[in-house]
């Protein structure tokens, strides 16, 4: 932690005020790898929730006392719901998810705002060889998401849209049902 409380103070230091913070951060993993190997899944978790909330928290320090600035955090929709064949990496995102909305709420009074990115199934180097989920996007729709997201103000960005109404739903479904629904 103190390396990161150091490397991300040089930064301000050097560069001064900072208006925006990026933190994409993760990887996917398979349930049957986390399964098999537990230190696998633990790393996961320091990968996409452990990592970006102690280098968050050390950057929002820094927001808060310039006035000003903007935190984007990678979640997913798997964070909204899990689903029974990757619950490991849902559950990393939904701590981030979580993370990035009460951080959001902590600073809002101080000039920093925070925007949790909520996309679906994206076609990247970390997806490839997959099959695609329903709704899936692209790199550039969530980078044309994430634009319009801060220029709008927003605090949540589902990518595509279409993902807020279809999760509104599933967020709903009694568990014996989504187990079906999430079979795919």
């Amino acid at each position: 932690m103190q390396a990161t409380k150091k490397v991300i103070g040089d930064v301000f230091d050097t560069h001064g005020d900072i208006d925006l913070v990026y933190a994409p951060a993760g990887i996917l993993g398979s349930q049957a790898a986390f399964d098999e190997d537990p230190a696998f899944a633990a790393k996961a978790f320091d990968i996409n929730t452990t990592g970006l909330v102690s280098a968050c928290l050390v950057v929002a320090k820094h927001m808060k006392a310039q006035g000003h600035g903007a935190i984007v955090l990678m979640s997913s929709v798997a964070g909204v719901r899990a689903r029974k064949d990757n619950f490991v990496y849902g559950a990393t995102k939904a701590g981030l998810d979580a993370f990035g909305q009460g951080l959001g709420d902590a600073l809002v009074d101080h000039g920093v705002r925070v925007m949790v990115v909520r996309p679906g199934f994206v076609h990247s180097k970390m997806t490839q060889g997959m099959d695609a989920a329903p709704f899936s996007t692209t790199p550039e729709k969530v980078a044309e998401a994430i634009t319009e997201g801060l220029t709008k103000g927003s605090e949540v960005v589902w990518v595509p849209r279409l993902l807020a109404l279809v999760f509104t739903a599933f967020r709903h479904l009694p568990r014996r049902v989504w187990r079906k629904v999430s079979d795919r």
